[in-house]
């Protein structure tokens, strides 16, 4: 190809190219008067690019950027355009107008007013309380305006509500809530940590001597028991002193030890309540002293006992009349309603959070009651079929177990029951051997076959036997974290999400053996309560515990292992 027709190549294609350019070149104003005009949606920009005309003259020359870079890039780039050869030029500009393209878009995208919109203060809370911890800490990251947002104490402070994290507190207790939710969920992961390896301190309570202990309840760490001497005793395991004092009789003729046997005790947060073989029911008032506020008794044997959880209400049991008793406005205590049923009441408990008047339900055989105080009504929930075998209540539901007719027509199962509607809600389980106890009131409905007494919570589930085995299972897992074993059944069970309290309450209420002066004996047939606590963090030393009390100066630690703190018991 000579000269001339290479000139005219050239020329063709640069008219050509010239061309394909100028529908942009038309473009490019629009976008910048576009970009000039936006900011007045944002925060507040375009009122003083309207206001200055430089300022609007540089917007729509360079998109926002500042004029000494824009000379340096057009110097840089005509020197890059002289040392290249006419045809490299020619070529190479079309690549550098779609660079330039591209970055007066990224520069078009950041001045849309996203991160400069001027929200108040309390709207943008109002929208950052529905995020979670993660998000918060994402959103953090942000901004530096958004770092406040997501740090703000109220934003924290409902977190740590949300999560059952210092539920009694206030936001003006604390200075910075988000050190404190980290604290308490370290704390969590940590007592979590000390269950499943079954680290921490135990005690066992102190025991009346030559006694067998009766019956054992607990409510938030304090633990009430009756012996068959018919003493009462109160421990606040919270302290960690144990020295528990007891609730005196207001009978002043009967000796210590001749008292008739403690059938029931029960416990909240402000009363205790002790029923005796005799008939009589004792309520005292943790708040005022040992002496009972009020004394109750019945023509027969008090079969059932029970408290509520959330007032001052008491339900008794006895032959075929059901009592229920609760102060009046002036602190009197009087009979809130009676009831007769055709047969023995086995077992009884109090619907929680009735508000003004109490409500009951009652098994007795293969009977089931809904009893209302407010109107001494009387309502049928269960009858003609299997015996009731266990019961318990919730606000809006009960559960009770009934007993199986056999493998070849129909195992045992467990009924829960609308307290509001009183159908049937479900029916569960089909096993050969009977249900004996049933959790619905501290945990979603959780049935253990052959064990006396269960508890869970959001991972675990707490188990007793009859054998005399505690043991803590890991229920997500399916697995055994580990067990404890006494020698007699165990009868109650309570967990918090640092301790555990264990009761192993003996059948028999006679000792076996005659020499009663021996330690050992009484120590196999009396029964004992055990204290576990696992944040260990929190133990001092100048409140050692009681397993650890010694004469000696020097006190020695007390972090181990549950499992190296037992013998094993024979019995």
């Amino acid at each position: 190809m000579d000269d001339y027709s290479l000139d005219e190549f050239r020329r063709r294609w640069q008219e050509e190219l010239a061309q394909a350019q100028a529908p942009k070149k038309r473009r490019r104003p629009e976008a910048a008067e576009r970009r000039a005009r936006r900011p007045e949606v944002g925060s507040g920009r375009g009122e003083q690019a309207s206001g200055d005309p430089a300022l609007a003259q540089r917007l729509l020359e360079g998109a926002g950027r500042p004029p000494a870079a824009r000379a340096t890039r057009a110097e840089g780039q005509d020197v890059a355009s002289r040392s290249r050869s006419p045809l490299a030029r020619e070529g190479a500009g079309g690549g550098e107008q779609l660079v330039d393209q591209l970055i007066r878009d990224l520069n078009e995208m950041n001045d849309v007013p996203f991160f400069d919109i001027q929200l108040p203060y309390e709207l943008a809370i109002n929208i950052f309380q529905y995020l979670d911890r993660k998000e918060l800490g994402r959103c953090a990251q942000v901004s530096k305006t958004w770092k406040v947002i997501a740090e703000d104490e109220v934003l924290w402070y409902r977190l740590c509500q949300q999560e059952g994290h210092l539920p009694d507190s206030s936001i003006s207790d604390y200075s910075c809530w988000k050190l404190i939710f980290q604290e308490c969920r370290a704390k969590e992961h940590m007592l979590r940590t000390n269950w499943k390896n079954r680290k921490g301190a135990v005690s066992e309570l102190e025991h009346v001597p030559d006694t067998v202990l009766c019956d054992v309840h607990s409510h938030d760490g304090v633990v009430i028991a009756g012996y068959t001497s018919g003493d009462v005793r109160v421990w606040d395991t919270r302290t960690w002193d144990y020295v528990a004092p007891f609730l005196e009789s207001e009978d002043e003729e009967d000796e210590p030890g001749m008292q008739p046997n403690v059938s029931f005790v029960r416990i909240n947060s402000s009363l205790a309540v002790a029923a005796y073989e005799d008939g009589f029911l004792n309520i005292w008032d943790l708040r005022t002293g040992k002496y009972p506020v009020h004394r109750f008794e019945h023509d027969a044997r008090i079969q059932a006992l029970a408290l509520s959880q959330d007032d001052a209400t008491v339900a008794t049991a006895s032959a075929f009349d059901v009592v229920m008793l609760s102060p009046n406005e002036e602190g009197y205590w009087q009979i809130a309603a009676e009831f007769e049923v055709p047969k023995l009441v086995q077992y009884l408990e109090i619907v929680p959070e009735t508000r003004r008047y109490p409500v009951a339900v009652a098994a007795a055989g293969d009977l089931m009651y809904l009893l209302k105080a407010e109107d001494s009504a009387r309502t049928l929930l269960y009858a003609h079929g299997p015996p009731v075998t266990c019961l318990d209540v919730s606000a809006n539901q009960v559960a009770f177990g009934v007993q199986g007719l056999g493998w070849v027509y129909e195992g045992s199962k467990i009924l829960v029951y609308s307290l509001e509607a009183g159908r049937r809600l479900l029916k569960l389980g089909n096993v050969l051997r009977d249900f004996t106890c049933v959790n619905l009131s501290d945990s979603p409905p959780n049935l253990m076959l052959r064990v006396s007494a269960v508890q869970m919570d959001d991972w675990k589930i707490v188990s007793g036997g009859e054998e005399g085995l505690v043991s803590v299972w890991d229920y997500r897992m399916n697995q055994k974290l580990w067990e404890v074993y006494s020698g007699h059944p165990v009868q109650h069970i309570s967990f918090s999400s640092h301790s555990l309290i264990t009761a192993n309450v003996p059948y028999q209420t006679v000792m076996r053996n005659a020499d009663l002066d021996s330690f050992t004996t009484h120590r196999r047939h009396r029964g004992l309560i055990r204290a576990y606590e696992f944040a260990v963090d929190q133990l001092a030393f100048q409140s050692p515990l009681p397993v650890c009390r010694s004469s000696c100066d020097a006190m020695a630690t007390h972090y181990y292992d549950l499992a190296l703190a037992f013998p094993y018991n024979h019995v």
